[in-house]
Formats: structure tokens, sequence, C-alpha cells
């Protein structure tokens, strides 16, 4: 097994994890909903906004994460986005996702990406360090139906400090009703 920085050649094997996996965990139209997405993503983000993160093991593709940038009106730090992540169901609850997102997170680091962000499940994200942010310390770019979801890490060791102004997400996720 090995976790890899994505470059190209999969595509349609990518969207497929992530419409089967989520097909699997929730249902048929949630499927549709992330495997769209993962094709926007391909196909609309530019490579200097997106980074995704694979976990293949002989030569089949087993997981995957994807991080895109978040821009900010007032402050010039290096945010990032954690969203979606997928493993393959035969696959889940051995720690495959949250080893891949360590991974990730060391790629991301090295990069000088200061802070990492997600919305999604604390109980889980909080295995791999994520913590409750307000909306007053790390504002979301769309209007969140689950605020308690907002959740953030520093790759740096240190307290998030609050940032002014609005953020922005890639084009793919500018979607009100993913968030």
């Amino acid at each position: 097994m090995q976790h890899i920085l994505y470059k190209d050649g999969l595509d349609a094997e990518i969207i497929e994890l992530f419409k089967q996996t989520f097909t699997d965990s929730e249902e048929e139209k949630e499927g549709e909903v992330i495997g769209a997405l993962v094709k926007r993503f391909l196909e609309n983000t530019p490579k200097k906004d997106i980074h995704i993160f694979l976990t293949i093991d002989s030569d089949q593709l087993e997981g995957g994460v994807i991080f895109s940038r978040l821009t900010f009106e007032e402050s010039k730090r290096n945010i990032w986005l954690l969203s979606p992540a997928a493993v393959i169901t035969s696959k889940q609850g051995v720690g495959l996702r949250q080893d891949l997102i360590k991974y990730a997170h060391n790629f991301l680091k090295k990069k000088g990406v200061q802070q990492v962000v997600t919305y999604g499940d604390i109980n889980f994200y909080s295995k791999v360090g994520y913590e409750p942010v307000a909306q007053e310390v790390l504002p979301s770019p769309l209007k969140l139906t689950y605020p308690e979801g907002w959740i953030a890490q520093s790759l740096e060791g240190k307290t998030l400090k609050p940032i002014k102004g609005k953020s922005y997400c890639v084009e793919a996720l500018n979607v009100p009703e993913l968030w």
C-alpha cells in the first residue's frame, strides 16, 4: 500500500471511487452528487489550487482525499480545505483514511500550508487533529447548514488566529447545497 500525490491518468477511477463510496455509505443520490463534485474538481480546478492524494494497493485505488485552496479578502494565510474524502467500503474502519489524511497534512505542511479546514464529522476528523472553529475565527465561504461541522487545525502547531472578511472556495465547491 502506498500514498501518492495524484498527477493524472486516473480521473475516471477517482470519480468512481468517490461516487461508489458515497453511494454505499449514504445513498445513490449522494453518490451522484459527490461523483459530480469530483468530476468538477478534476475538470475545472487550476492545478495550483488543488491537491488530490490517493492510496493505491496492488494497482487498485483504495482511497482518496481532495484538498483545495481557500482564499480570504483580508488575509494572505495559506489555508486549504479538505473535501471530500473516500475509502472503498471493504477497507473502511482500518485507519486507511486517517493515514492518508496524515500523509496529505505532511505534504501540505512542507509546501507551506499553515492551516487546514474541513466541513464534516467531528467524531472522525478529531482523530486526525481537527477541532471545531467558529465562523468568527475562520469564516466559511458559504452558509453552513451544520455549523458544528466546521472544523480546522494548524499545521504549524499554533492557535488559530481570527481572520476577518469573506472567504472563497474553488468553483467546484461553490455550490450552496454542498454546505
